[in-house]
């Protein structure tokens, strides 16, 4: 290859590889950060904390008596510009309840009490009857396998993210090596033609 090839070749590879380090470093913290989770789930859930909440006072407040049409006004109160798109009775945490599915998630009214929940994918949240905000719970592994498959906690985009971001470390890896052996090549070249013996000395080792 010739001489001024090859620095061209080292300037373009120094330039997309630290730009292109500039651009998805995010994306390559969150998969470090993600993966480890993955390998280490108890370590990392119980450095972040536990957010659990004692139920057992619902069982201690007065009967409501929530009907549907009740509940209905409740749910209506979240994700207002969505539909319903679907409606059932259930079972959720040992509460009798009304569960309203919306795109962005479920809404979980008690029939007993009137307490309810808010569920997406990442967070549930808790409410008194009147509304209040008793607890708020986030599900830490869906939020890091989330952003570990697609690098975003949306779904608009699909895996193109941590497509991008994958791509992205196979090129690293590469042009890492072109980096570090092209200026080398040389030094290493002669390093080789040092350790292949001459002609001349292997036909004396034969004939010795």
């Amino acid at each position: 290859m010739k001489q001024a090839t090859k620095a061209k070749l080292l300037k373009f590879f120094r330039v997309t590889h630290g730009w292109a380090g500039v651009i998805v470093f995010p994306w390559i913290f969150i998969i470090g950060l993600t993966g480890l989770y993955l390998n280490h789930k108890s370590l990392v859930l119980d450095w972040i904390g536990s957010n659990e909440y004692d139920e057992s006072q619902f069982y201690d407040w007065p009967i409501a008596d929530i009907t549907l049409p009740d509940a209905l006004i409740i749910a209506q109160q979240y994700w207002p510009d969505e539909d319903i798109i679907s409606l059932k009775e259930d079972t959720y945490h040992e509460f009798e309840s009304f569960v309203f599915k919306k795109e962005s998630g479920r809404v979980i009214v008690t029939k007993e009490t009137g307490h309810y929940f808010v569920k997406s994918n990442f967070i549930r949240r808790t409410f008194s009857p009147e509304g209040e905000q008793l607890h708020r719970k986030t599900y830490w592994k869906s939020v890091f396998k989330w952003l570990h498959v697609r690098g975003a906690l949306t779904n608009v985009i699909g895996t193109w993210l941590a497509d991008i971001t994958a791509g992205a470390m196979v090129f690293f890896s590469l042009s890492g090596l072109w980096l570090f052996f092209a200026p080398r090549i040389k030094k290493i070249k002669r390093s080789a033609a040092k350790l292949k013996p001459h002609k001349k000395e292997a036909v004396t080792g034969q004939g010795s």
